[in-house]
């Protein structure tokens, strides 16, 4: 499959490779599609076999076969294998959530007495596990403002060991230059870790620009309908191994149904992304337009922040539009109640468009003062587009501002 464009630079993940790769080795029974293997335990013929399988697991090559469910499954290892092709990674690993993806690389790379840095403008859960967590095991961390390469390498002491960012960042869209970023990890023997959920392999592969991991709530765009909840981590078989070790230990694992759904989903990854890119602009353009919006942070727009890094970086720039209405929390809520398609609920990159207004969902649980620190406003609307009409989302837009 074609990697490269013809000038060169890294290309993002094709339909072709969503549907087929990572699947040859577990057709069964000569199924088309990737079976449910539903077991928790595999038995071996003799002993023989037993010891076999044993002296292979001493080698990195992955086993032609399993031993006991919390250490790997046909169905699970079809997914992370399809996952790791999308990401042209050598290796990728399901766990339970994107959560457990983000804290269970945090935990496998960070020790006590290590330091990390992390960008601002993050999952707000990531900056909770940083603050009021790792802190009890004697790992520190400085937050730093996404983009500023010369804060983020001023920030690095002796005993930093990673550099953890998003991009895009959750609800502004901030993206960071991967090149830069790896860049400046290089020089100070620094790993990176992306949490690229945002963009997905088919926007863009920050392994390409030389980032060491890759991390995805597979929750969102990468399933695609808003029916199962996962996460992953892609990247080096010498970062991945140990976090599956890891996995093995804790039992962070992932069910075969959960996995199949999975397999399912990334194969219509490019044609939903495709839709999505396209209505997330044309929403963007829509909106920034409008008297009765203040302000839209959408990295497809010349008025975003990150604009030029994007274009330079990413195939298209998502589903996910933020945007403050003109006015204060009721007329904010006013607009959300009268829109149609959009349905009120806190995740993204399903087939169906979603509606938050973030101030009281997602954030309700932090402080005032400390919403407003983070740009968290009251009239503040992130808005998920899923794979509708484009022209029947905008409508349903415009009456629903006609209305404040």
């Amino acid at each position: 499959m074609e990697t490269e464009s013809s000038s060169g630079q890294p290309t993002s993940a094709s339909s072709t490779e969503a549907v087929h790769a990572g699947e040859r080795r577990f057709r069964s029974h000569n199924s088309l599609t990737v079976p449910i293997v539903q077991t928790a335990v595999y038995t071996f013929d003799t002993t023989a076999d037993l010891v076999a399988f044993t002296e292979e697991r001493m080698f990195w090559d992955e086993p032609e076969r399993e031993e006991y469910g919390r250490y790997g499954n046909p169905t699970v290892r079809a997914a992370e294998a399809k996952l790791a092709a999308l990401e042209h990674a050598q290796d990728a690993i399901l766990l339970g959530s994107g959560m457990a993806a983000v804290t269970g690389t945090l935990l496998v790379l960070l020790s006590a007495g290590q330091h990390f840095i992390l960008t601002d403008n993050c999952y707000h859960s990531t900056l909770e596990f940083a603050q009021g967590f790792l802190p009890r095991l004697g790992i520190t961390h400085t937050v730093v403002p996404c983009g500023d390469l010369a804060a983020l390498e001023a920030a690095i002491r002796p005993e930093t060991r990673l550099i953890f960012s998003e991009s895009p960042t959750n609800p502004f869209m901030r993206c960071t230059d991967y090149g830069q970023l790896a860049e400046v990890a290089r020089r100070h023997n620094l790993l990176t870790a992306i949490d690229a959920t945002f963009a997905t392999p088919y926007n863009v592969r920050p392994l390409e620009h030389g980032i060491d991991l890759v991390i995805h709530s597979l929750t969102k765009y990468l399933s695609g309908h808003n029916d199962l909840m996962a996460g992953a981590v892609a990247g080096r078989y010498d970062l991945t191994t140990p976090l599956r070790q890891t996995q093995g230990l804790l039992g962070s694992i992932i069910a075969p149904h959960t996995a199949y759904l999975i397999l399912r989903g990334m194969k219509t990854l490019a044609l939903r992304m495709e839709r999505q890119n396209a209505s997330g602009l044309a929403v963007a353009q829509y909106l920034e337009q409008h008297p009765k919006v203040r302000k839209v942070w959408y990295p497809g727009l010349e008025s975003h922040p990150d604009h030029a890094v994007a274009v330079a970086t990413m195939r298209g720039f998502g589903g996910v539009v933020s945007f403050e209405i003109d006015g204060d929390a009721t007329r904010a809520h006013r607009f959300i109640d009268a829109l149609k398609i959009p349905t009120i609920g806190p995740s993204l990159g399903g087939v169906e468009t979603m509606v938050s207004p973030l101030a009281v969902m997602g954030f309700a649980n932090v402080p005032p003062e400390e919403r407003d620190l983070l740009g968290i406003r009251d009239e503040l609307v992130r808005l998920c587009l899923g794979i509708e009409e484009t022209d029947e989302l905008i409508a349903d837009l415009d009456q629903a501002l006609a209305v404040i």
